[in-house]
């Protein structure tokens, strides 16, 4: 589904690039009147459509006949549809956001979404000591729980491991109440990426 939203958001740019440009030129054409530049026959002929009348016309008078022709382009006709319909469908269809089960009750279900849940565990690795900088990753399991993915950048003066422990530390409650799994890396910072 996403690679079709992608795809309707370039055809649809493009179509509108195209649509934009026709109508400048229609409206560049209508300047003047007569035959001379910047005039509807003008920009006949510049874009060739008497020519392209010609050419097409014969493969019309072919498409109205039975054979291989006019099959050809009942199929192109057809896929054509197929396409359409597909776009519109990635265009109309919500996309279903995926949602984190932290518990089920027998009241309910208590969800969360990712990228709150993301901030917050930002917020807890950031006040760990030696940590300059945090990037979470929170994704769900089908059955309940998720995994959270903690890339923290550290000082100089700090340990990797005493980080990645520390940053554990101040993650487990939310994981254990809730299911979560929990994987840090710690990497050195850049310099001046951020305070300790």
């Amino acid at each position: 589904m996403i690679l079709l939203r992608a795809l309707v958001r370039v055809v649809t740019f493009l179509l509108l690039v195209g649509l934009s440009l026709a109508g400048l030129a229609a409206a560049v054409s209508c300047i003047r009147p007569g035959t001379g530049p910047l005039s509807i026959p003008w920009l006949v002929d510049i874009a060739h459509l008497r020519e392209l009348r010609d050419e097409v016309g014969g493969w019309f008078d072919d498409l109205a006949a039975d054979g291989p022709v006019a099959w050809k382009s009942a199929l192109s006709g057809a896929a054509a549809m197929a396409l359409g319909l597909l776009l519109l469908a990635g265009l109309v269809i919500p996309r279903r956001e995926r949602l984190l089960r932290l518990s089920r009750g027998g009241d309910g279900s208590i969800l969360a979404r990712r990228r709150p849940l993301g901030q917050i565990v930002r917020a807890l690795v950031e006040q760990v000591r030696g940590v300059t900088e945090t990037k979470a990753k929170v994704r769900p399991r089908r059955r309940g729980g998720g995994t959270i993915k903690v890339r923290a950048e550290r000082s100089s003066s700090s340990d990797e491991g005493e980080v990645c422990g520390r940053a554990k530390d101040a993650l487990e409650e939310l994981t254990s109440a809730f299911k979560l799994r929990a994987k840090v890396r710690a990497r050195l910072g850049e310099k001046g990426s951020g305070v300790e």
